[in-house]
């Protein structure tokens, strides 16, 4: 089984991701951290590292390589931003968590102990990244939403729930 998990920073998607994967015992694998080892690898911040990829297409390509690579294994979900798209029509479930800037900046900002505006600059920031350059680099609409099974706006909803509404989708009745 591959399921695939997207979204913007803050939606949940990395929580939901390894939850899912602990519940249904499959492997767990992150684009965002792979992102994040190689920023740290080469000195850079997340900022940084997205504005390096804007210019330099061999950072997304390698770690799309990685991602197609661990999916063509099976028995894993895959967290990602593009996953989704990348990986239509291989992946048994794409799922794509959605919530509002408001509350991804309030998440973000405790998650990584920052301000609340600081959090907020850093979400615009990222985007303007992210649909500057997959659009350039893969002709992909972040705002298209076709390629995926199920779209859940996590902004209201408790965690728990969304992996139980999850999980009765794929026909797993192994709720929390």
């Amino acid at each position: 089984m591959i399921i695939v998990i997207s979204g913007p920073s803050g939606s949940g998607k990395t929580t939901v991701a390894k939850i899912l994967s602990e519940r249904l015992k499959l492997r767990f694998v992150s684009a965002g951290q792979l992102f994040r080892e190689m920023a740290a690898s080469l000195g850079k911040d997340i900022i940084e590292m997205n504005k390096s990829a804007e210019k330099k297409f061999d950072i997304d390509k390698l770690i799309d390589k990685k991602i197609l690579d661990e999916a063509k294994k099976g028995n894993v979900i895959i967290e990602s931003h593009i996953a989704g798209w990348l990986l239509s029509g291989i992946a048994d479930y794409t799922i794509y968590l959605w919530a509002n800037i408001e509350e991804r900046a309030k998440r973000i900002s405790i998650r990584d102990k920052i301000s609340y505006e600081e959090a907020l600059i850093k979400i615009m920031e990222r985007e303007q990244s992210h649909y500057f350059r997959f659009w350039k680099y893969y002709g992909i609409d972040l705002l298209d939403l076709t390629p995926f099974d199920m779209v859940i706006n996590t902004s209201n909803v408790d965690i728990n729930r969304i992996v139980n509404i999850i999980l009765a989708y794929i026909g797993k009745n192994t709720s929390v």
